[in-house]
């Protein structure tokens, strides 16, 4: 066999073990990540949020913050009242102030929802992102 029928051959089996390695390939399937790393919707690194159970079933943020910032930043009508918060920053938490002046720290990669948080049902209106997972 003369070298360019080797090489046309070794090329031809080559292509053959790339296309079959890349047709039996399966995508990572997880159920709260979709396009691009986004957990719940929710891109990096951002704090979502969520006005009802079904905006967060469909993974449909109504509004969302990313800036740190010295002080509580008002809520949007998008944001205040909402039942889901998700804070997908990987090292900053959100501190959320809620209408009976309580608080709470919603730790990096974390949620909190409306029927479970410690508040008592009571309405998130401002947020403050931190520089610390900690608040």
């Amino acid at each position: 066999m003369g070298v360019k029928k080797l090489l046309a051959a070794g090329l031809t089996t080559a292509s053959a073990v790339v296309s079959a390695a890349i047709g039996t390939s399966s995508p990572a399937i997880a159920s709260d990540v979709g396009p691009a790393g986004t957990a719940y919707g929710c891109g990096y690194p951002q704090v979502c949020f969520y006005k009802t159970q079904a905006n967060w079933t469909a993974r449909d943020w109504t509004a969302a913050y990313q800036d740190i910032t010295g002080s509580y930043q008002n809520l949007s009508s998008g944001a205040y009242g909402s039942y889901y918060v998700y804070n997908s920053r990987n090292d900053d938490g959100a501190l959320l102030h809620y209408t009976n002046g309580y608080t709470y720290c919603l730790h990096p990669s974390t949620y909190v929802n409306n029927s479970t948080n410690p508040t008592g049902f009571w309405t998130v209106d401002k947020i403050r992102i931190m520089d610390s997972p900690t608040c």
